[in-house]
């Protein structure tokens, strides 16, 4: 995401598109501090523990990716907190897709908490952490 220093001038914009975007109706804004978004260090934590678990635990007699994992971890979070992934038919009429926030748009607050579920889950699992 790129970064513009707030000027009177981009505030300016800012508002108009807001308010254009208003007078179009069925429109939704979302202001979020930078600060408030998960971290780089979160994300190399987040990584290296789903490493683990993708190396070391089979899940219905499968093993599956660092990305996979990702899905399953993000989705039975999401379900512990009372929220659930979108879940729609696909487009081809092939299956389900499930849709969920991504993990590089969590906040800092969401973002450890999601580590913490992940290691509890890991543990339970009986993964070995590595140090990384």
């Amino acid at each position: 995401m790129k970064s513009i220093p707030l000027t009177e001038s981009v505030r300016q914009s800012v508002i108009d598109n807001i308010d254009y975007a208003i007078a179009k109706g069925g429109l939704e804004f979302k202001i979020v501090k930078a600060t408030d978004r998960r971290n780089i260090e979160q994300n190399k934590k987040i990584h290296a523990m789903l490493s683990d678990i993708s190396a070391q635990i089979t899940h219905y007699g499968q093993t599956y990716s660092v990305d996979v994992w990702k899905r399953l971890c993000m989705a039975a979070w999401l379900r512990e907190r009372n929220e659930q992934a979108l879940m729609v038919p696909a487009i081809d009429g092939n299956g389900i897709e499930v849709i969920f926030e991504k993990t590089s748009k969590l906040s800092r607050k969401k973002m450890a908490e999601l580590i913490e579920w992940v290691y509890a889950f890991g543990t339970n699992s009986g993964v070995n952490w590595s140090e990384q």
